[in-house]
């Protein structure tokens, strides 16, 4: 009887990338709105919550409507970062998100706002996210979980915007 042989051939493994993605929120619950989109993405398929700030209370920005809940959380994952965008963009439509103009209020809002070090403009995602470092509601939480990541001079540009941190 002849001996099989069998190769094993390895499949690369999709390397992990620490993304943060920006939630927020200011119609309904929108607290609880938050907190359920945290847990969600905590769940994400190749993807693993690292950590998340604090709720924070906001003014809208270039926007009228009520104050916004907002907070950030970081991830390790492996998504690619359209499918991760895209996998954002579900749990959004899952809370009934709708967009019938800019800046419209929203039952929840998530934004992919850094993938590691990468920096791409597309037509669907633009990383690092555009108006970022203009946000008080995304550099505060931000500079809570990864002070790095939040040069102090931004924070300065947008200490006049008013924000109040909730709790954890």
């Amino acid at each position: 009887m002849a001996a099989m042989v069998v190769a094993v051939v390895a499949m690369p493994v999709a390397r992990a990338t620490e993304a943060f993605i920006g939630l927020g929120a200011n119609l309904g619950d929108a607290s609880a709105a938050v907190t359920l989109a945290i847990a969600q993405i905590a769940v994400l398929t190749q993807t693993r919550m690292l950590s998340q700030s604090s709720l924070y209370k906001t003014s809208p920005v270039d926007a009228d409507g009520d104050d916004y809940i907002n907070a950030v959380v970081a991830v390790s994952t492996t998504l690619a970062p359209l499918d991760l965008l895209h996998a954002l963009q579900n749990l959004e439509q899952q809370a009934g998100r709708q967009r019938p103009f800019r800046n419209a209020p929203r039952t929840l809002d998530l934004d992919l706002l850094l993938y590691g070090d990468l920096r791409l403009d597309s037509p669907e995602l633009t990383v690092p996210h555009p108006r970022m470092l203009q946000r008080a509601f995304v550099l505060l939480p931000l500079a809570e979980i990864a002070p790095e990541r939040v040069p102090p001079v931004e924070l300065e540009r947008v200490a006049q915007q008013r924000v109040m941190r909730l709790y954890v």
